[in-house]
Formats: C-alpha cells, structure tokens, sequence
C-alpha cells in the first residue's frame, strides 16, 4: 500500500495510520495501516500513550475479526491475519487495565492452541505474541485463576515437552504460575505437570556440568505437597532420579554455591514426602546420616558466626537444614522402617544437639526490631521440635531461653489472633501460630520443678488460657458435627495437660492466679458440648479430668457455687466416667464380665489415665458441693454401677478398677443419706463384702 511504503518520521507515520484507522473506507484501507501499526509494535516504537491511542481507534472488534478470519490476503502466508491480530492483543496487553479484560481472558483457549499447534520457523512472531499476553494476563488479578481454569498450565507443558520454539519461555511461565497458584494448577493438571517433572529429574540426572544445580533451584517448583508424588508410578520414577542425583551430588566435593541449592532441593523433597522417597538399604542409610551431619555442620558454621546471616541467601539454606534436622529427628524416632541404625542415631543426636546448642545461641542474640523476621520462627519452629522430644538435652540452655520463647509466642499470638478464622492446614488462620509448635514441649518442662517456675514468671498461663479459648473458637466454628481430628483439637489436648502439670505440682497457683478461674469458666461451658459428640473422646477426656482436678482446688469461688453451668459441668463429667464400662459375655468362660464400652474401647489406651484420675477428682468433690450427690441420683449412676458389680464373678473385675468405684461410693454414702440409702436397697453391703471394698462395707455399717 501507498501509506506504507515511505518510512519518514515513525511517529508521524503512526499518527497517520491511526487518522486512517479511525476513518477507514473499507478493509483494504484498515488492513494496511495496521501492517504498519504492527510493524511499529514488533519494533518497539510504540509508548504507553500511543497503544491506548492504538485501542481507542480498533477496540477488540477488528483483532477478534482478524484472529477469526481463515482467509489470508492474496499472496500472504496462511496465518497473516491471526499474526496481525495477536500482535495487536500483545500490544494492549502492555496496559495492565486492558491485560484483565475479558475480552482478552476468553482468548485464552486461542493462546493455548496456538502453542500446541507445529510452529512455522517462519512465523515465530505468534509465539513470541502469545507469551507476552499470557504474561500479562497472569500478572492481573483474575488471570492466574482464569489460565488454569481455561487449560494454559496443560498447553505450557506440552509446549515445553515439545522442546520447540519458546519452550524456554513456557518453562518460565509455569514457573510463575505454579508460584502463585500452585494448589490449583496442580489439581487441575497434575498429570501434565509430572511429565514436566520427569522431564526435569531426567535432565538432572544425566546433567555433568553446571546445568545440575541449575536444575536444583528450577526442581523445587514442581514438587507438590499434594497430591503425593509416592502414588504416582511416573512421580515415584521421578523421585529415584532425584535421589539418585543428588546422592551424586553429596558424595562429591562440593563448593558453597553448589552445596546450597543442593540442601534445598533435598529440604524441598523432605517437606512433601517425608523420608519415604529414600530406598531403604545401605545407599538410603548413608544418604540419610550425611545429609543431617551436612544439615548440622551448616547450622552451626552460620548461626556461631558473629554476624551469622549477613550472607545473601544464607537464611533459606539455614531453614532448609533445619527442615533436614526434622526430618533427623523423627529418625531417630523411629522404631520400625528407620533408615538409620542405633549406633547411627546415637551419634546423629549427639550431633544435632550441638547444631541446637548453635540455634539457642542465635536466638539468645535476636533483637526486639527482628521479632518479626520469618527467620525467627522458623528457629523457634525448629527448637520446639528438638524440646518436644528430647526432654533432657540442653535443658539449662533452654531454661534461659524460655522467658523469651514466651514473650515471642505472646507477641506473635496478641498481633495474628484478634479475629478467629477457619483452621488452615498450617495453623488455624494464625498467619505464624508458633504455640502450636512450643506446646508439647512446654508440656515436658511444665513436669519438672525449674522449667515450670520458669514458664510460670515469664506468664505462660494467662497466654495459655487466651489459646485455650481461641483454638476452642476455632473448633467449633469449623462446623457444627467437628468430625475430623484436626490440629486445633491435637493442641487443646496438649493444653490440658500442661494445665493438668500445673493443677497436680502448684495448685496454690491455681487457687491465687485469677487465669484459673477463667479457665475453670471455659470447662464448665465446654465439656457438655464435647461429651454430646461422640468422635472427641480424647479432648473430652481431657477436658472432664481438668476440670474435675481444678474443682477441688476453686470449689469456693462463684462460678461453682451450684450455677446452672456447674451443674451442666458436672452432669456431662458423670456422662463421661459412668459410661466407660459395660456387662459383656466373656467369651472364655461364656459368663459375664465387665469390660470398656465399645464407643471407648479405641481411645481407651489414651484416656484410660484420665479416667482414673477423673474419678479420684470426682470423688474428692463430692464432699466440697452439696448440690453434688442430687445431680448423682438424677442421672441415676448409683443403679448402673449396682447393675454392673451385681452380675459378674468379683475376681473377674480388675482391681484398681475395684478401688476406682469404691472411691467414689464411699464419698457418696460419707456425703448424701438418700445416696447411702441407695447403695443399701442395691444391696451394695453384700458386694462391698464380695469386692473387698472395706472401706465401702465399714462405711455402710455405721450408723
């Protein structure tokens, strides 16, 4: 055309076309100003000003005309117009407004098929077109959803499969993807996304050069917590590459910058399938205890230095150690399929405890203004782990620090938890919930007379009342049935029992330390609704022991003064410990016997403890609530206890068992005349006599 064919001024000639665009005749005319609108545009000529100009003088009508066309002008190669068109959809999608538009987002399924399709070495120019679109869409606020929901992450793995022209950039683009939305993509392509990984590990293998530990930092991405690479065939073949690679890598000499992405790629591997990706054997053993010596020398080579984390980098090649230390740990844990033998687990937590030695020295230097750092509670993280398990290493190291462990969890508690929110997979919708982490720990020391006077000063029971009613928030909020065991309900148990260490060694605390009564406020409201669910025996265990063991202890103050929810308190504790036990045919003898409830039977192992301390607590409040024994008799308890001592063979009933029931009854016939009545008309002398139950039988004798 005429218009095209002097070059002069670019600008002005720009100006010109989009004067022709906007008064165009016909297509002949629209059509060539914008060969040389796109010609301006490949070459870069263009501003932000003139491609609004550019899209305020066609809209998207013109290039969807152009995309949808078949027919190339005479004497152009086939796609000319699907050329022009994308080359002007790359051009708007410079503006970050138009990138999000919807008509540019239904244009998705084009984009994808143009990268699956065979490229014309020739006509790269559409490839190029169709990356830079999809780019933009992925940096707006729907397009990453929009992409995987209109099958991009399939097309960019076949592209990059297809190793053809671009391909370098769809594994860059995955890569972008899968960063910021990597659950989706993978649920909706996992199968695609393995043949990339495959891909991937295979390189890494074969790789001899550089190039492997470039891999080591590309890998990461394309390990998915979920689903489990292990129940793929294809993912499982990938993790052998990768284990066999990087058992490579390990047993050679190695330079920092080769080691690091090394330990991260393997700290990566441990967060999604634990150790189960490393073959059992001695290849597996060796690699296991060299990678923890590794992890362990790293830590304590960085966190020793006067300025540890100055490095570059250093603070995510120290927290993937730390994950390895984890790993370490529950090794050494292990009794059956560990891939480490004693001897090797003695010397690795000899070992580890000096690379934790390494981590309390860090933290002892942390400073107020870094409190916030994610480092910081990734070395908290770490050290809960170590003091949920190994109780008695380190033990004044971490005395010292525990005023400030407190104070952290304190801080970070008080700044993330002021709205309760659905439970996340990591922790409750508290961004960094690092008490959760420390609990278990905290429930060690709580036993031991320095740690707890510790914990105690620094204020761990008022900060552990707020969790306590927080998680418990959580829990029932989740929804209305609670069905599964989650992490909320795990540290609420982990809670009773640093309260329960506390109430048995300090219960002058519990009687001057207003935080109890407020605790003993929340169980009264809380065990009622556990006691109605039937697949929460454990927390309700728990929950019934605590308060029972709290009640003797506050029996004077108001809230158990026979409000309504003491007694609702205390008629779901008679549930609970009445409806433990149960006549059964024994099947040896073909008489019957008492045995634990089938609905208690599966905890039994994990509350029987609880009840028998339970029903101590229980019957050390009898005497201190008159109301008591009438809530006794309503429920009827007295009877179903006659029921059960009347109808088996007395040396049948275990005998601690025996005095857990004689406990209670003494405590009853001592408090109630209508409950000793009772005992009596159930003929409760005669089996007092039978059972041994001296106790019972001098008391039912006095008059």
């Amino acid at each position: 055309p005429a218009m095209a064919a002097g070059s002069g001024d670019g600008s002005a000639t720009l100006k010109r076309c989009l004067g022709v665009l906007r008064d165009a005749r016909n297509d002949s005319e629209q059509f060539a100003a914008l060969l040389l609108v796109a010609k301006a545009v490949r070459a870069g000529e263009v501003d932000a000003k003139t491609r609004r100009q550019i899209f305020d003088a066609i809209g998207f009508t013109f290039p969807n005309r152009l995309l949808m066309s078949q027919q190339p002008p005479d004497g152009c190669p086939e796609h000319t117009f699907q050329a022009l068109g994308l080359t002007l959809l790359a051009c708007f999608c410079t503006d970050p407004e138009l990138a999000g538009h919807s008509q540019i987002l239904n244009k998705i399924p084009i984009f994808n098929d143009i990268l699956v399709s065979p490229c014309d070495p020739d006509n790269t120019s559409m490839i190029d077109d169709v990356y830079q679109c999809l780019s933009a869409v992925l940096a707006t606020t729907r397009g990453p959803r929009e992409l995987v929901t209109k099958g991009t992450v399939s097309a960019l793995c076949q592209a990059y499969l297809s190793c053809g022209y671009g391909s370098d950039r769809a594994l860059t683009l995955l890569l972008r993807m899968l960063a910021i939305v990597e659950e989706q993509c993978w649920e909706k392509d996992a199968p695609h996304l393995v043949a990339v990984l495959s891909k991937l590990s295979d390189d890494f293998l074969k790789a001899e050069d550089m190039t492997k530990f470039e891999l080591c930092e590309v890998l990461p991405h394309f390990i998915p917590l979920s689903p489990p690479l292990m129940q793929d065939p294809e993912g499982s073949e990938c993790l052998s590459r990768l284990f066999k690679g990087l058992a490579d890598i390990f047993s050679s000499k190695l330079s920092q910058s080769q080691r690091d992405p090394a330990l991260k790629l393997t700290a990566c591997l441990m967060q999604a399938c634990g150790s189960e990706w490393i073959p059992p054997g001695s290849r597996g053993n060796k690699f296991m205890a060299l990678l923890v010596n590794l992890a362990c020398v790293e830590v304590r080579l960085t966190l020793e230095e006067p300025e540890p984390l100055e490095a570059e980098g250093k603070k995510e090649v120290v927290t993937a150690c730390y994950i390895l230390l984890e790993t370490g740990i529950q090794e050494c844990l292990r009794e059956e399929r560990s891939l480490l033998e004693s001897t090797q687990k003695m010397q690795i937590l000899r070992i580890m405890e000096e690379a934790f030695g390494a981590v309390i020295f860090y933290l002892r230097q942390v400073k107020e203004e870094e409190l916030q750092d994610p480092f910081v509670f990734a070395s908290v993280r770490i050290l809960g782990a170590w003091m949920a398990e190994e109780t008695s290493s380190l033990k004044e190291e971490i005395c010292e620090l525990l005023p400030f462990l407190v104070l952290y969890a304190k801080k970070l508690f008080k700044e993330n938890s002021t709205v309760p929110q659905p439970e996340s997979a990591e922790s409750y919708g508290i961004p960094r919930d690092i008490l959760r982490l420390l609990l278990p720990g905290f429930c060690h020391l709580t036993a031991e007379d320095g740690p707890r006077a510790i914990l105690i000063s620094a204020g761990a029971p008022a900060l552990l009342c707020e969790y306590f009613v927080y998680l418990w928030k959580v829990l029932t909020s989740e929804h209305e049935s609670m069905a599964p065991v989650t992490n909320a309900e795990m540290s609420l148990q982990t809670t009773c029992g640093i309260f329960l260490n506390l109430v048995v060694t300090v219960p002058n605390l519990v009687r001057q330390d207003k935080t109890f009564t407020s605790l003993m406020e929340m169980l009264l409201k809380t065990l009622p609704f556990l006691v109605a669910q039937k697949d929460h025996l454990v927390l309700a265990a728990d929950v019934a022991t605590l308060g029972l063991m709290m009640a003797r202890i506050l029996a004077n103050s108001a809230v158990l003064q026979g409000t309504e929810s003491a007694k609702e308190f205390f008629g779901a504790a008679i549930r609970f410990l009445s409806q433990a036990h149960t006549l059964e045919v024994d099947p040896s003898s073909g008489s019957l016997a008492v045995a634990v409830s089938p609905a208690y039977l599966n905890a039994w192992a994990d509350i029987s403890e609880l009840w028998f301390l339970g029903m101590q607590a229980f019957a050390a409040c009898v005497p201190l609530f008159p109301w008591l024994p009438q809530t006794i008799l309503q429920a009827q308890w007295l009877e179903s206890l006659s029921e059960l001592l009347s109808h088996v063979a007395p040396p049948s009933v275990d005998f601690e068992l025996i005095a857990a029931f004689q406990g209670v009854l003494v405590a009853l016939a001592r408090a109630s005349e209508a409950c000793r009545d009772i005992i009596l008309s159930q003929r409760g002398l005669e089996w007092a006599n039978l059972y041994g139950m001296a106790a019972l039988e001098q008391c039912l004798s006095e008059q």
